[in-house]
């Protein structure tokens, strides 16, 4: 008999369930919760305002979306409880929210509801960025050895600088908070009553090694006196490995999710590096980018190399076994919408309005008969800053090349060139430190709607792309892991790479490179090579500058 297993992908803006068969990754339903409060930017439900570069949510959104969806898909499946042997979760990261010894957010309390550090910390909050770079100057000064797997630059996405500044901001709120918590950590937490910390999210976002643990006192001194012990005050739960079980479903949780008490639970997963396994990705040599409104880029190997710019390299951090190394790209998408809703003239949307396709469809028609180069356009992709190999959110979009005569479409076009090239970045960045990256897999929303944006992809980086049709990588990876942590004696796996092996997606499309668009884009990456170190290197930080008189 088959048994099945549930994946939940909370990503920016919904969270969807996917219950699939183990036998071979089938979907039986899926289900999806749009947040009410979507991301909060300028002021919290009760007005009070927020600073530039807050980005924050609600975690009532993520309760609401697992009462409603799980039940959905049990429901709409037909499958009896019975067989539901596991769930998994993956979040966006880094999603840090302070907790109080019940697991109840502090946002819920009247005491803090009107409080921005009393709610979640979405990833894309980047409002940190000085403190990131006073935790590199004083790494750096420390001669902090874990530093250099994190390529030498700490992100203003990750732990410790949202951690710093709600000490800062709001040191009362500190003190009453009992933990600071991934949202996916704390979701199993309330699931299953067992506060744990998933190697992943540990690891590339609060500087956890298998080896070594955290960073020592006295680093955590040196940023600041009152953080000395911030690991055994505020950061304390136990770091368990991705592909584990983190526990079980409690029996008052399993009757609101129309699961059985009991049911097996995974630790916790970043939404992107849950794809590699959903994406079939289990070699040394692979890289996987989830191509969205932002791009995840991943690869495993058996060799520790500390490569410059990176977010991180980590024992464990996506597959078992191996030494996973994760780099990005903080907008792509949200670039393409961006253009889409404040830079398109009103008859393009009446023509595309008149075709029955959407503004982003009918610009990629007009784009796709263009040349590479024909537009005389180059476009530098840090529209939400430089996540790699940069690291710096302080950096800003350009368009350059613009006359009376461009069109949007040679806009429109000029910005997904960027963000191949942007890749490219990564993948050289990576060759050169010793990492090799001899096949590339993309999934994600747009390697699945936007041919010409994948066939730009293969040309730029000069290998074929292989667009792996996994709609819904991530709730399918989640559902792989749960499958893993239900184990071989449930009707599971005993290892994520046998059920990547049986459950991921066997179809795929590839991209292959065409020669006289190489030869090109050879030509118009080393034009954004030149862009990307005059402007991101510190020669000129004029982007810095206009930052600094905007916020002022």
């Amino acid at each position: 008999m088959s048994k099945y297993t549930i994946g939940i992908d909370y990503g920016t803006l919904s969270a969807r369930a996917l219950l699939v068969d183990v036998c071979d990754g089938h979907e039986l339903a899926s289900a999806v919760f749009e947040y009410p409060h979507a991301v909060m930017s300028e002021k919290l439900p009760d007005g009070t305002p927020l600073g530039p570069d807050w980005a924050l949510q609600h975690p009532q959104d993520y309760l609401d979306a697992l009462f409603e969806i799980v039940p959905e898909v049990v429901k709409n499946s037909g499958v009896k409880p019975d067989d539901i042997i596991g769930l998994g979760i993956d979040f966006t990261s880094c999603t840090m929210l302070p907790v109080d010894k019940s697991a109840t957010p502090l946002c819920f309390s009247e005491e803090f509801k009107n409080h921005p550090n009393a709610y979640v910390k979405l990833w894309k909050h980047h409002s940190t960025q000085q403190k990131a770079d006073e935790i590199d100057r004083i790494a750096i000064e420390r001669k902090e050895k874990w530093h250099a797997n994190y390529g030498g630059k700490v992100s203003s996405e990750w732990t410790l600088p949202k951690l710093w500044e709600l000490l800062d901001e709001d040191p009362d709120l500190y003190d009453k908070m009992y933990e600071y918590v991934e949202a996916g950590d704390w979701l199993v937490w309330l699931l299953t009553g067992a506060d744990t910390r998933n190697s992943c999210s540990a690891g590339y976002k609060n500087f956890y090694n298998k080896q070594t643990g955290y960073p020592s006192h006295e680093f955590f001194k040196a940023i600041d006196p009152r953080l000395e012990n911030v690991i055994e005050e505020k950061c304390f739960a136990p770091v368990i490995p991705i592909g584990s079980r983190a526990g079980r479903v409690k029996p008052d949780i399993a009757a609101k999710l129309s699961l059985l008490p009991g049911t097996a639970v995974a630790a916790a997963n970043i939404d992107a590096h849950v794809c590699v396994a959903g994406a079939g990705v289990t070699r040394p040599g692979q890289m996987l980018a989830i191509v969205g409104t932002s791009t995840c880029h991943m690869t495993v190997s058996t060799v520790e190399k500390q490569v410059p710019g990176i977010c991180g390299v980590v024992e464990d951090g996506l597959l078992p076994g191996f030494l996973g190394y994760e780099a990005g790209q903080s907008s792509v998408g949200d670039i393409f919408a961006w253009f889409c809703r404040n830079c398109v003239p009103n008859a393009y949307e009446d023509a595309a309005k008149e075709r029955g396709i959407s503004i982003q469809q009918y610009l990629t028609e007009l784009a796709s008969v263009q040349k590479p180069g024909e537009s005389g356009l180059l476009a530098l992709d840090w529209f939400n800053g430089n996540r790699s190999i940069l690291v710096d959110f302080d950096l800003t979009g350009m368009i350059l090349g613009m006359t009376l005569q461009t069109k949007p479409e040679e806009i429109y076009r000029a910005l997904i060139e960027a963000t191949a090239y942007g890749t490219r970045m990564i993948v050289d960045n990576f060759r050169k430190y010793g990492v090799p990256v001899n096949e590339f897999f993309a999934t994600g929303g747009i390697s699945q709607k936007n041919a010409m944006a994948m066939q730009i992809y293969a040309d730029v980086l000069n290998m074929p792309v292989r667009a792996v049709d996994a709609k819904q990588g991530a709730a399918l990876g989640s559902a792989m892991f749960a499958a893993t942590a239900a184990g071989k004696e449930s009707g599971g796996y005993d290892s994520i790479q046998d059920a990547s092996a049986a459950m991921a997606p066997k179809n795929a499309h590839i991209y292959k490179p065409i020669a006289d668009n190489v030869r090109i884009y050879e030509e118009l990456y080393r034009e954004y090579a030149i862009l990307h170190d005059y402007f991101g290197r510190g020669i000129n930080n004029v982007m810095k500058r206009l930052k600094k008189i905007r916020l002022e």
